[in-house]
C-alpha cells in the first residue's frame, strides 16, 4: 500500500510511519519544516508539505492509497485544526484516497453517565479545553462538509502515552472504551496498530471510531 502521512515527524506521526514500514507498505512522510526530515526513519520518503493547503494535499495524495493525518496545532493556534481538516479534505475530494483522521477523545461519551462527554466532565482539565474543542470541531467538519472523500476519525483513548507495542485493544465507536477499573487508556505505539489495521482492514467509512486496551 502507497501511504502519505501528513505530521510524520509528531508524538503519533513518527509511530504510524514506522509501523507502516514494518508492515512493508510504502511511505511518503510528510513534514512542513524540512529540517525535521533527519528525524524520520530512513526507509520513509521525505516530503515537504501542508496539510492545510489543498493544493499540496491534492499533490502530495497523487498515486497514493490512503493519506493519514497526525497533524496538531501549536498552543494558542487551536482553531487551524479545523482550517487543516477542510484542506485535507478539499484535496482529496473525488481522488478516490481514503482518508484516516486522528483526532480527539473529548467528544465521546463517558459510560454510565447517562450521555455526558469527556469534555463536560467534572475532572477534565481546562488546560485542555482548547484542543478538545477543536478536535470536536475536526470531527464536525468531517460530518458536514460535502465532499467525496471516504474518511475515518479515530479518537483515541483518554490517557495516550508512550508506551510499548502489544498489538492488543478494543474498539468502540462514540463512546469511551474502559477498563474494569474505568481507565481509558492506549499506548502511542498501538495508537499506530490500530490506524495501521484499519487501513489494511477498512470497518469504518465517514464515522469515528476508537479504541483502547
Amino acid at each position: 500500500m502507497h501511504i502519505t502521512v501528513f505530521g510524520a515527524a509528531g508524538n503519533v506521526g513518527r509511530r504510524v510511519v514506522t509501523e507502516a514500514l514494518d508492515r512493508g507498505h510504502r511511505v511518503a512522510a510528510v513534514v512542513r519544516d524540512p529540517a525535521r526530515a533527519g528525524a524520520l526513519p530512513a526507509a520513509a520518503r521525505p516530503r515537504t508539505g501542508d496539510a492545510a493547503d489543498p493544493r499540496a494535499v491534492a499533490e502530495l495524495a497523487a498515486g497514493q492509497d490512503l493519506v493519514i493525518s497526525a497533524t496538531r496545532p501549536a498552543p494558542g493556534r487551536e482553531p487551524e485544526l479545523a482550517a487543516t481538516t477542510r484542506a485535507l479534505l478539499t484535496g482529496l475530494d473525488a481522488s478516490g484516497v481514503r482518508l484516516l483522521l486522528v483526532g480527539g477523545a473529548a467528544g465521546l461519551t463517558v459510560p454510565g453517565t447517562g450521555g455526558t462527554t469527556v469534555l463536560d466532565a467534572p475532572d477534565f482539565p481546562a488546560s485542555w479545553r482548547p484542543i478538545a474543542l477543536a478536535c470536536n470541531e475536526q470531527l464536525d467538519v468531517c460530518r458536514t462538509t460535502g465532499h467525496d472523500v471516504d474518511w475515518a476519525y479515530l479518537s483515541p483513548a483518554a490517557l495516550l502515552e508512550p508506551g510499548k507495542r502489544t498489538g492488543r485493544y478494543r474498539l468502540g465507536t462514540d463512546e469511551l472504551v474502559v477498563d474494569a477499573a474505568g481507565v481509558s487508556a492506549l499506548s502511542l505505539e498501538d495508537l499506530a496498530v490500530v490506524l495501521l489495521d484499519e487501513a489494511e482492514r477498512p470497518k469504518h467509512h465517514r464515522a469515528r471510531f476508537t479504541a483502547a486496551y
